[in-house]
């Protein structure tokens, strides 16, 4: 058994050679992912309880993995993040354990990949600016990623702290593209062609009157049901499209909350990632066309991206 560290994965990590895993295991559509298992318990010195969480997924006869993660809300206390997680990858055929991986630089990277395999089928082609809201451990994945896909020469970056934005930017000045901080989101929003959102937002970020004929809108936050990062508007606006019918359906509000007031109906929605990677349905029809993505995480892309490092790992 070997164990793959978050040093590996950020060194190792090839967004075009992840894209292409993860559409791949969209394309095939062989990994069976059950229901994630979601577990709420007494913290005996916290007054808020752990959350256990366990997303399991397996391709039979190759790989089956599983990945086990706590949200612990009072871990500031002993300098620690709140979310701690490991994956466990394992031979599908004799359950041998062949390697535990640091599951959140993992989750990182494989929901950048996802956006830009995404944007790969509903970005324009000619795509050269984008506007990155939020300023997590998600955004420079999610700015190199799309920029793996499609020509970025432009890059603005907000967040409600500004230094975070200004440190993205230093973060990321040898890049090949020029990133800026900016101080609101309507200085840029209506003239990139593509927004990226990563954030942990209740409020919408993303508002329709502000946007353009021919842009795609890439929504990765707001992963709970009272969250939301776009607006009526930009839904009316906009060809919606999910990573997955099974999760993107009720786990963000950026969904949710259209579909439960009747502004938006199940029907309406163009595809999910199964479909856009087996060409069954088409995503960017037109030039004009406004798309929209909302991600919400799938085992599946977990296991495709572990699949991925050990093979980085052992040069198999």
């Amino acid at each position: 058994m070997i164990q793959i560290d978050k040093t590996f994965i950020e060194e190792q990590t090839d967004f075009t050679g992840l894209v292409a895993e993860i559409h791949k295991a969209f394309y095939e559509n062989q990994m069976i992912v059950p229901k994630r298992h979601h577990h709420d318990f007494p913290n005996s010195v916290a007054t808020n309880d752990t959350t256990m969480l366990l997303m399991p997924a397996w391709n039979t006869g190759k790989s089956a993995g599983v990945k086990i993660v706590t949200v612990n809300p009072e871990n500031d206390q002993y300098q620690l993040p709140s979310i701690q997680g490991t994956y466990l990858y394992l031979d599908a055929n004799t359950g041998v354990m062949k390697a535990i991986m640091e599951a959140k630089s993992l989750t990182v990277k494989r929901t950048a990949a996802t956006s830009a395999l995404a944007s790969s089928f509903l970005s324009r082609e000619d795509s050269n600016s984008l506007l990155m809201i939020g300023t997590g451990a998600l955004a420079t994945n999610l700015i190199e990623a799309h920029a793996a896909v499609r020509p970025i020469e432009k890059v603005y970056v907000w967040g409600r702290n500004y230094e975070k934005a200004v440190a993205i930017c230093e973060a990321l000045q040898d890049k090949k593209y020029q990133v800026t901080a900016i101080e609101s989101i309507s200085e840029k929003v209506s003239e990139v062609d593509i927004i990226s959102c990563a954030t942990l937002s209740k409020t919408p970020l993303v508002l329709g009157h502000y946007l353009k004929a021919g842009q795609h809108i890439d929504l990765v936050g707001a992963y709970k049901p009272d969250m939301r990062e776009s607006d009526d508007a930009a839904i009316i606006k906009a060809s919606v499209f999910l990573d997955t019918y099974q999760s993107g359906l009720h786990e963000s509000g950026d969904i949710a909350i259209p579909l439960s007031s009747g502004l938006l109906y199940k029907e309406a929605i163009k595809a999910d990632l199964f479909e856009l990677c087996s060409a069954t349905k088409k995503g960017r029809t037109s030039h004009s066309e406004i798309t929209l993505f909302k991600s919400v995480g799938h085992a599946m892309e977990d296991l495709a991206a572990a699949d991925y490092y050990y093979k980085k790992y052992t040069n198999a």
